[in-house]
């Protein structure tokens, strides 16, 4: 049994590792749609499925995003979003293997079926019940609002990547009353039921040991970091100290 660290943005990238390698994504790949949609997360997760198809040209996840947060310096709108959004490049959508650049979970929601698979970023995740939720800051409900229909109506698998640093400890459902209610100001928040995905599903995944999460926080850079405990056979916590010093330097996403 071994105690690991692991920052936010190792976090992302040992998330987007094992996405990469996931049976329902793969299969997408080699014959239906993967849609990635615009979220920090999932710019990691684009990183590397683009790269195993040796695709990644010219995609970047410098503005691949778009609600996000950030501290309150002013640059964001009231619904998240940055007030200058020049350079974002659109969802990246995959069909049969061939990323079709510049188009986005609009142009392609009513095409998608059963063994499609859409994935969906968090801001909010209860870890004992593996249940996440959504910001809403768009009127119409935004991407989530529009995968909903294909996700409900087709069986199209979502996968929620989504880091442990955005755990919360009350019921997602009444948090989402309140913040959905009449009264209420900012964002709202929307339950979904999905594949949630976090370093913990990662590091079982790629290294069969089985990981849990013991304690968080740090300063200088490490801030949101989390504590991580590996047991299992010794080559499964072998394979996830290799995994997890693999990725621990990965630097902290900056706009």
């Amino acid at each position: 049994m071994k105690q690991f660290l692991i920052t936010p943005a190792a976090g992302k990238r040992l998330i987007a590792q094992a996405l990469k390698d996931h049976s329902a994504i793969k299969e997408a790949l080699k014959s239906g749609t993967v849609v990635i949609i615009a979220g920090t997360t999932n710019g990691y997760v684009a990183e590397e499925i683009l790269a195993s198809l040796d695709q990644q040209g010219d995609f970047s996840r410098e503005r691949f995003f778009r609600g996000i947060v950030l501290p309150p310096l002013g640059l964001t709108s009231e619904s998240g979003r940055l007030k200058d959004e020049t350079g974002f490049p659109g969802d990246v959508v995959i069909v049969k293997g061939v990323w079709k650049k510049g188009l986005t979970i609009f142009d392609v929601v009513d095409d998608l079926k059963r063994g499609d698979v859409i994935l969906k970023g968090a801001n909010a995740l209860d870890v004992s019940s593996k249940k996440a939720a959504i910001y809403i800051g768009h009127p119409q409900g935004g991407t989530i609002g529009a995968s909903i229909q294909a996700v409900v109506g087709r069986r199209v698998h979502l996968i929620l990547p989504v880091g442990l640093e955005k755990r919360i400890t009350s019921d997602l459902d009444d948090l989402a009353l309140k913040l959905n209610s009449p009264d209420a100001h900012g964002p709202c928040l929307l339950p979904v039921v999905g594949e949630v995905f976090t370093e913990i599903e990662a590091i079982t995944s790629l290294t069969g040991a089985n990981a849990e999460l013991v304690a968080a926080g740090g300063v200088a850079g490490a801030e949101g970091s989390i504590w991580i405990v590996v047991s299992g056979k010794h080559p499964e916590v072998e394979g996830a100290q290799k995994l997890i010093k693999s990725i621990s330097k990965e630097p902290a996403f900056l706009l």
